[in-house]
């Protein structure tokens, strides 16, 4: 069944343009209500987050009035972080989770992403068949069985309790000096509330979120300001998460980025040598670079490779019984702990190896030394095909061959931006800024 609607990772899209408008979300809501109550019976509930954006209070409304009108009682938390949502689906009870998020696009933009009563996110096929109940449209419930909505004030203390309890019992980051970038959005609370209780010094950026700031110079993608900020405070470290908190990157005390491969070799590694690592394997997207697959087998373990996006990761870790993966990016699953990629659990992770250890940040974020990698990204109109030009496809075809033996070629459509991303990986620097810049250019001049 084909998904119109749904990218890699929800809805999403510029608020106010198809497919993120009022009335789409409302369809979207009553859809998702009917497809839910079609699944299960009894009382009936979903649980909302969102993050900072300004276009959240509209999105909320409309899926609130679109999921009552089937007879879902909705239970408003208000701004978490993504993950928040996801704990907090079945520990509520709930049939559904949503959070309103376009995690870490610009402000302008806005997404709808769902998850089961298990807390995981939807199947390609659940949201197919939503899609299929949004084409046909929704009989609303009868008007004496129309849901409630309540706001639902302790949502946030609920998952900062659930994430201090992913720390290990008895650690304390007393002394340690770190900077959290909470670029704004959903974790400008929670984040820094969550370090300070476990003793250390705070010193916050990116937490006064007016609607529009979100992800603006700051976070996950924009960690300049935050790697100066480590540096003029001499702090410890720096965590930078995204919009949705639902991605961290690490700062060393010299302001130098790890990224999430770097974070994911560190965690395997340790969790293998305490017999944690499922099945000895870490599972990744192809984004990851071949430094990370060497770092691996070098030391007896697995790399699994999935699609881009962490519903991907996350899906082949249930299916084969692993218990970390991520993304480069900074999406960090750990499902011992959490149904989704969390950015401040994941921090804390770094935090515990460095107390344990007592080494510096900068001791633990070069694991291993990266193969050089080159991503660029080309913009195209909607309805547009570039990959389907066949100027393009012979460009590709004849980077393929150069790189045959040497590296490795991945180009890709966004499945939440109009971009085309060209990567690739290749030990001749030369070599790859060639291959890559023909594909771009060609792309370019094809959606031109």
């Amino acid at each position: 069944m084909s998904r119109k609607l749904f990218g890699t990772d929800g809805v999403r899209g510029t608020a106010n343009i198809f497919p993120m408008t009022v009335e789409m979300a409302v369809m979207i809501g009553a859809a998702a209500g009917r497809y839910f109550r079609n699944e299960h019976g009894g009382v009936h509930r979903v649980v909302i987050g969102k993050d900072t954006r300004l276009s959240g209070y509209m999105f909320e409304n409309a899926l609130t009035a679109g999921l009552t009108s089937t007879g879902m009682n909705v239970l408003l938390l208000g701004p978490v972080p993504t993950p928040a949502v996801g704990l907090l689906t079945p520990s509520m009870r709930a049939d559904l989770g949503i959070m309103i998020s376009a995690s870490h696009n610009p402000a302008d933009d806005n997404g709808i992403k769902f998850f089961g009563p298990d807390g995981f996110k939807l199947s390609d096929e659940a949201e197919a068949e939503i899609e299929a109940l949004i084409d046909e449209g929704v009989r609303p419930a009868d008007a004496g069985n129309i849901g409630r909505a309540q706001r639902i004030d302790d949502g946030r203390f609920r998952y900062q309790e659930r994430v201090k309890g992913s720390f290990p019992t008895g650690m304390r980051l007393d002394g340690m000096k770190i900077v959290i970038d909470c670029a704004n959005g959903a974790a400008y609370r929670a984040a820094p509330e969550v370090l300070w209780e476990l003793g250390a010094e705070v010193i916050a950026v990116g937490v006064t979120p007016n609607g529009k700031n979100i992800n603006d110079n700051c976070g996950s993608t924009k960690p300049q300001s935050a790697a100066e900020t480590v540096v003029a405070h001499g702090a410890d470290l720096g965590i930078c998460l995204d919009g949705d908190a639902d991605r961290v990157i690490i700062i060393d005390e010299n302001g130098k980025v790890a990224d999430g491969d770097q974070i994911m070799a560190l965690m395997a590694a340790r969790w293998a040598e305490e017999n944690r690592l499922a099945k000895g394997t870490l599972v990744a997207t192809v984004m990851s670079n071949l430094g990370l697959e060497r770092f691996l087998q070098g030391r007896g373990l697995n790399l699994v490779r999935t699609g881009v996006g962490d519903r991907y990761v996350v899906e082949s870790m249930r299916q084969n019984g692993f218990n970390l993966g991520g993304e480069q990016s900074g999406h960090i699953v750990m499902t011992d702990y959490a149904t989704t990629g969390d950015g401040l659990m994941a921090g804390l992770q770094f935090l515990a190896e460095m107390v344990r250890t007592n080494s510096k940040a900068s001791e633990l974020t070069q694991s291993f030394e990266p193969v050089p990698q080159l991503l660029k990204n080309v913009r195209f109109e909607t309805g547009q095909t570039p990959l389907e030009v066949a100027a393009v496809k012979a460009s590709i075809a004849d980077a393929e061959a150069q790189l045959t033996g040497k590296g490795r070629l991945l180009i890709r459509k966004s499945g939440t931006e109009p971009l085309i991303r060209v990567m690739a990986e290749c030990e001749d620097e030369g070599l790859l800024e060639q291959v890559v810049d023909g594909i771009v250019a060609e792309i370019a001049s094809s959606a031109a």
